[in-house]
């Protein structure tokens, strides 16, 4: 077992005080000794935490004995070296950027499917009304080099508040299939995946925990490539290791 343990975790919940909450949170990971990035927002928190296994369990404890951070759920990773070079907690006007203040997460989700649901309808290549299924990548144009599902449609966005039009620009040309948003970890799918089904995509569904939690169950099928995450391993494997590092230097000569 590797000696840092990397969460990745958000939730949507209304927020009040968020500067008495920020100092209360940052207080917490400086005593556990944690670093990362904790985002406060109005309507909700996402966090990238990494620390010893002991300290991070202990402040995902703490977080939770919050009655508004109970249902906090966090994607596990391992790592030899710490990711990350501070701790930082910023206080945001939304989770996720979408320019539309209608989608409500809190409110109710999309629907959404497990990965070894999803593992299954990739494998038939339909959904269980014989549906064919279609994945929608919902990140940003140099996150999908890294990888994606296979034959996944993407619209070579460079920020999230692109989605909104670019799914709606091919409304028309995916009303016979069965779509699943997905992102690195689930988050931008909460609102991308209300947005479809806002617009009239009833056949849409997002995945549940994003290509990290598909990586933890499921593993490499229909994937090809890493996932980019928001730290200095740059991008994980399906079996949740840093990716090589002569492919990371190839990465980096093409994102210049």
């Amino acid at each position: 077992m590797k000696p840092i343990l990397n969460i990745a975790a958000y939730l949507f919940v209304s927020l009040e005080d968020l500067p008495v909450l920020r100092t209360k949170i940052l207080d917490q990971c400086n005593l556990l000794q944690l670093k990362g990035t904790i985002l406060l927002t109005g309507e909700g928190i996402n966090m990238f935490l990494a620390g010893t296994e002991k300290e991070l369990r202990h402040f995902l404890e703490w977080l939770r004995s919050d009655p508004r951070f109970k249902s906090i759920e966090a994607k596990e990773s391992w790592s030899e070296d710490q990711p990350f070079k501070k701790m930082l907690v910023k206080l945001k006007n939304e989770i996720i950027r979408m320019n539309h203040p209608t989608i409500r997460p809190e409110q109710g989700r999309a629907n959404f499917i497990t990965p070894k649901k999803l593992r299954e309808w990739l494998d038939r290549g339909t959904d269980d009304l014989g549906r064919p299924v279609l994945m929608v990548d919902t990140r940003n144009a140099f996150e999908v080099d890294y990888g994606t599902f296979n034959n996944a449609l993407h619209f070579n966005i460079q920020k999230f508040t692109e989605f909104p039009d670019a799914i709606k620009a091919h409304k028309e040309n995916l009303a016979d299939k069965t779509l699943v948003s997905f992102c690195t970890g689930g988050i931008r799918c909460e609102k991308s995946g209300l947005y479809m089904r806002e617009i009239g995509m009833q056949h849409s569904y997002q995945l549940e925990g994003g290509i990290l939690k598909y990586f933890e169950e499921v593993g490499s099928a229909h994937y090809t490539g890493s996932c980019f995450v928001f730290d200095e391993r740059e991008a994980l494997e399906p079996n949740l290791e840093t990716i090589p590092l002569e492919r990371s230097i190839r990465k980096n000569s093409i994102k210049k």
